[in-house]
């Protein structure tokens, strides 16, 4: 069952959206190449949520056992943060939910370590505008399939994969309600989008086969060629006014 969210709820995903954004921009600004690792970034994260009055929303959810999502290079989603040093041209994806008062947002940002490839940058580039794009279809009387398919659209077209088996979703009380929002799919097809939904909407494009492999502690989600991928994602109300992110400072 969808939640639709009325507007001071709204407000209180947008509190914690604001936790989130400066959370994700403040871990990126500490990142020092061949130095920062992914376990120093989670215990950032973590101070400065719990600094803000916020609780990791991913700790413990489901057994996941830290408190945020540390993808480098060709893992997808779902990295577990270790202690290997982010090295000059790395991409890391930052992705974590705050809980604030009781409401969640979820928030994901792919960056570059230092200075990265033209190549690689233009992954980023296409990955995150493929988000605005899907973000612009999130409009009432809209389906998921116009959101996801704008998606899928735009970035095939500059030659990169989406990822199906991994897929945005609802937001709200939890860290995953329904709906599930794809990042592919066909126009004017799936659910039909209505004024306070909350959902998050996070293309993962792969440079090359859309294929995944899930590792033997069941989280982390690899490119099955080793190539690399990139995760964008915002929490959006949908309002009469059109697309509100709610994942912003």
């Amino acid at each position: 069952m969808i939640i639709y969210k009325k507007p001071h709820e709204i407000e209180k995903i947008r509190a914690a959206g604001k936790v989130v954004a400066g959370t994700l921009r403040r871990c990126f600004e500490s990142i020092l190449p061949g130095k920062t690792t992914p376990l120093d970034l989670d215990g950032l994260a973590s101070r400065l949520i719990r600094e803000a009055g916020g609780y990791p929303s991913f700790l413990n959810y489901r057994g996941y056992p830290a408190a945020t999502c540390i993808s480098v290079n060709n893992v997808v989603i779902h990295g577990i943060p270790n202690d290997c040093v982010l090295e000059e041209g790395d991409i890391v994806d930052l992705d974590f939910g705050v809980t604030l008062d009781n409401w969640v947002a979820d928030g994901a940002w792919t960056y570059p370590v230092g200075t990265v490839t033209p190549q690689v940058q233009r992954l980023l580039s296409i990955t995150k505008e493929s988000l605005y794009q899907g973000i612009a279809k999130a409009r009432i009387g809209n389906t998921l399939g116009d959101v996801g398919s704008t998606i899928e659209k735009y970035v095939k077209g500059h030659g990169y994969s989406v990822v199906k088996e991994m897929v945005g979703h609802g937001v709200g009380t939890a860290v995953h309600e329904e709906p599930n929002v794809p990042n592919y799919g066909k126009p004017g097809k799936g659910v039909r989008i209505k004024e306070g939904m909350t959902i998050c909407i996070e293309p993962m494009i792969n440079q090359g086969t859309e294929k995944i492999v899930i590792l033997e502690d069941q989280w982390t989600v690899m490119t099955a060629d080793g190539k690399l991928s990139a995760h964008f994602e915002h929490t959006v109300a949908v309002t009469r006014d059109g697309p509100d992110i709610l994942t912003l400072e």
